[in-house]
C-alpha cells in the first residue's frame, strides 16, 4: 500500500507550493505598500511637529495650533491605513510619531498656560504619551534659558514646577521598558535636565538679587551725596 505522499503527484505539489507563494507574495506587497505609505505620513507628522514646536518657541501659537490639527488629521489617515496591520502599526515608528506630536502638543499648552490634552484626546498610547511629556521638558529648559537672556523671570519658576510636576508622574511609572518603550531613560535624561535647569534659574535670580541690591546701594549713596552738596 502506497504512503499518503506517493498519492500525491509532483505536479500537484508544484502547483500546490506556487499557489502559496503568491497568496504569500500578494500578502507581502500589500504589507510592504501600507509600510512605505506609513512611513512617509509618520516623517510628515515628525516635520509637522517640529515646526508646531519652532512656531511655538516664536510665539505663533495660531501656527503652531494649525500644524497640531495637521497632524491631528495625518493621524486619522494612519489609522484607517493600518486597519488590519498591526504588525506595521507596533514596529516602532508610529508610536515614535505619536511621541513627537505629543511633544508639540504639550509644549504649546505648557507655553500658553492652558489645559494639557491628554491621551483620549491626542489618540495615543501612555507609552508615547509618557515619552512626549519628557522630550517636552527640553522644550521647557529652553523657554526658560530664553527668558533669563532677555532678563525676563516672569515664568521661569512656574515652568520648572511644571518640569517638576512631570517628572514626579515619570518616576511613578515602574514598569519594565518592554511595556514603556524605554522611559526609564527619558525620565533619567527628565531629572538631568531638571536639576541642569534649577541650578541655572537659582544661579539667575541670585544674580539679578544681588544687581537690585548693588543697584539700591549706589542710588542711596548718589542720593546721600546730593544732599551733602546742598548742605
Amino acid at each position: 500500500m502506497a504512503s499518503p505522499i506517493e498519492k500525491r503527484s509532483h505536479k500537484d505539489r508544484k502547483s500546490e507550493l506556487l499557489a502559496l507563494a503568491e497568496k504569500a507574495h500578494a500578502r507581502f506587497t500589500e504589507t510592504h505598500g501600507v509600510r512605505e505609505r506609513a512611513l512617509r505620513l509618520c516623517r510628515e507628522v515628525v516635520r509637522s511637529s517640529a515646526n508646531s514646536i519652532r512656531a511655538t518657541h516664536r510665539g505663533e501659537f495660531k501656527e503652531a495650533e494649525k500644524l497640531l490639527d495637521r497632524v491631528s488629521a495625518i493621524f486619522a489617515d494612519i489609522e484607517g491605513l493600518l486597519q488590519g496591520h498591526p504588525a506595521v502599526y507596533y514596529a516602532g515608528y508610529v508610536e515614535d510619531a505619536q511621541k513627537e506630536y505629543v511633544e508639540a502638543s504639550a509644549t504649546l499648552s505648557f507655553a500658553k498656560g492652558a489645559e494639557l490634552s491628554g491621551l483620549d484626546e491626542l489618540g495615543v498610547g501612555p507609552a508615547p504619551y509618557l515619552n512626549g511629556l519628557a522630550e517636552a521638558v527640553g522644550e521647557m529648559r529652553r523657554f526658560i534659558l530664553d527668558s533669563l537672556r532677555r532678563d525676563d523671570f516672569g515664568r521661569c519658576e512656574d515652568l520648572l514646577d511644571i518640569m517638576d510636576e512631570v517628572y514626579t508622574i515619570l518616576v511613578s511609572m515602574d514598569f519594565p521598558d518592554a511595556v514603556t518603550r524605554g522611559l526609564r531613560r527619558s525620565t533619567d535624561v527628565t531629572r538631568s535636565i531638571l536639576e541642569r535647569t534649577r541650578g541655572d534659574l537659582t544661579f539667575a535670580l541670585r544674580q539679578q538679587r544681588l544687581e537690585e541690591k548693588l543697584d539700591s546701594f549706589w542710588k542711596a549713596l548718589a542720593d546721600r551725596g546730593a544732599g551733602d552738596d546742598q548742605s
